[in-house]
């Protein structure tokens, strides 16, 4: 199995098996997002602890395979890391979308970091990108508080 292949695989397989979804029990930040060009609606509930560690996170919502898979894979790769690392992880991840071709995280394993990777390939296509980026900009809008609901159409 080449590389691409395996990217399809990861993206298919946490498109139609989403991981962390449904609402997380005694959440205490959350944010909602809306991608109006193809429907995507995402709502991401976050449980930090008193030592800002992601305890716990998941997400609700509908929407295009590539969409789901993010917010399945941000979710796997955000629980368990501290603020610090997940504003890292979620830096790492737009700027790779948008124009790095690498990732610099060095919060992240080989296995996380290929889960990543897998979603580089919607960089070709700029209509997907934001289907792609809105569970990660709305988990920065839970991160941050700012009771603000991201729509893509704002986001450059």
């Amino acid at each position: 199995m080449n590389l691409k292949e395996l990217y399809q695989e990861i993206i298919l397989e946490h498109g139609k098996n989403p991981r962390n979804l449904g609402k997380t029990d005694d959440f205490n930040k959350d944010a909602k997002g809306h991608n109006p060009l193809c429907g995507d609606n995402v709502h991401v509930y976050l449980k930090l602890n008193g030592q800002k560690i992601v305890e716990d996170i998941s997400f609700e919502g509908s929407g295009c395979a590539i969409s789901m898979a993010s917010a399945s894979i941000m979710t796997d790769l955000i629980k368990g890391k501290n603020e610090h690392e997940a504003k890292e992880i979620i830096e790492d991840f737009l700027g790779m979308i948008k124009e790095n071709p690498k990732l610099n995280s060095e919060n992240l394993k080989e296995d996380e970091k290929t889960k990543l990777m897998c979603l580089s390939g919607v960089k070709k296509y700029p209509m997907r990108v934001k289907c792609a980026t809105l569970s990660w900009h709305t988990l920065v809008s839970a991160i941050d508080n700012t009771q603000e609901e991201i729509n893509t159409e704002k986001l450059d």
